[in-house]
């Protein structure tokens, strides 16, 4: 069942034009992430749900229940629409303890007494800072910080929780922590979260679905596992881990296998799709992790197997990133181990693991 529902949504200030006739549908208890870089309407979305911004044609309903509707008239004020929402910022209160920043978010919905006391108890038990009751944010860590704010954004049991980039103020090792931490308390509190952050890495980790937006449109939608390997568009494979996007010439067309000509007279193979012709031009992409470089010719198909010297080796703690040239193409590799660059290597590029997009 669709917990949320977005149809044909769009924002637009003046002649600029933010989102374009936006549809998506999240369902009930899904976590979902609204992934792409800084100006893509992601945060512009999110603002929209929370009722922060009002967008200029659409619809939203959450949980069956009508929140805009441009065509009706239909605005719910953000206080209105059963919901949490943590900033990047945390934004609590200063002067008062944590327990305070809980109550007064439950205070506003005239909620007191024992059962707050009772849902400030048990939101705090959720993040684990029950013990950091009496102190005030300026006592807390960063990551701390960062628990509170989830507690306060879940105390009065909203229907939907969401997330605008909270763990980008925390150092790399405390964010892979968060990171996992997260995606638990999620899973066992049960509440519809839709998440906004322009990092992959979070976004593969942590979410149920991605939503890849571009300009103001939504160019994909699937599992993370879909987004990664089966990317929808030359813009999705770069911005989502790292790629080689190279353009090629259709030279052949098999029933199965696409022949393509790269800068420099080399040829590759690629699985055959539809809509591309012998003669045209497309772009294609190949993640580093799937070439294979070696310095002894791999037993594989001889079609796949490229003679290539080795230009660069850099370190990156677990991998070593390797730079070659195929035809006038630039390549990058991935592998644990280390190669002098200079030597001449056979690289295996697998036909299965370029993808090929037809011309737009």
């Amino acid at each position: 069942m669709a917990d949320i529902v977005i149809e044909n949504m769009s924002r637009t200030i003046g002649a600029l034009k933010i989102l374009h006739d936006l549809s998506l549908s999240v369902a009930e208890g899904e976590f979902i992430t609204l992934l792409g870089p800084s100006g893509c309407g992601k945060s512009t979305t999110l603002n929209a749900l929370a009722g922060l911004d009002r967008p200029s044609a659409g619809r939203i309903t959450v949980g069956g229940r009508v929140l805009y509707d441009e065509d009706a008239g239909i605005f719910v004020e953000p206080r209105f629409r059963d919901l949490g929402m943590m900033f990047q910022s945390y934004a609590l209160w200063p002067h008062m303890t944590v327990q305070q920043n809980l109550a007064f978010t439950l205070d506003i919905r005239r909620i007191t007494g024992a059962v707050a006391r009772e849902k400030i108890a048990h939101a705090l038990d959720l993040v684990d800072m029950d013990r950091y009751a009496g102190r005030y944010p300026g006592e807390l860590s960063g990551g701390q910080q960062q628990r509170v704010a989830l507690a306060r954004t879940l105390v009065y049991g909203p229907r939907l929780m969401l997330l605008d980039e909270p763990l980008s103020n925390l150092d790399a090792k405390l964010r892979d922590k968060a990171r996992d931490w997260l995606r638990d308390l999620q899973r066992r509190t049960g509440v519809t979260t839709v998440y906004v952050t322009h990092d992959q890495t979070e976004a593969l980790a942590l979410s149920d679905r991605i939503v890849v937006m571009e300009a103001g449109h939504i160019v994909q939608v699937g599992t993370p596992e879909q987004i990664y390997q089966q990317p929808a568009s030359p813009f999705v494979a770069d911005f989502v881990g790292s790629n080689n996007i190279f353009e090629a010439r259709v030279l052949r067309r098999q029933e199965r296998t696409l022949t393509l000509g790269l800068a420099g007279g080399i040829e590759i193979l690629a699985p055959a799709i539809d809509g591309v012709e012998v003669g045209e031009l497309v772009k294609a992409a190949i993640r580093p992790e799937e070439i294979v470089l070696g310095e002894t010719n791999p037993e594989s198909d001889p079609a796949e197997i490229h003679a290539v010297e080795l230009l660069d080796s850099v370190y990156q703690g677990a991998r070593h990133v390797l730079a070659f040239r195929l035809g006038d193409v630039e390549f990058q590799a991935e592998q644990a181990k280390a190669i002098a660059a200079g030597q001449t290597l056979h690289a295996r590029l697998p036909r299965e693991a370029i993808h090929v997009f037809a011309p737009a």
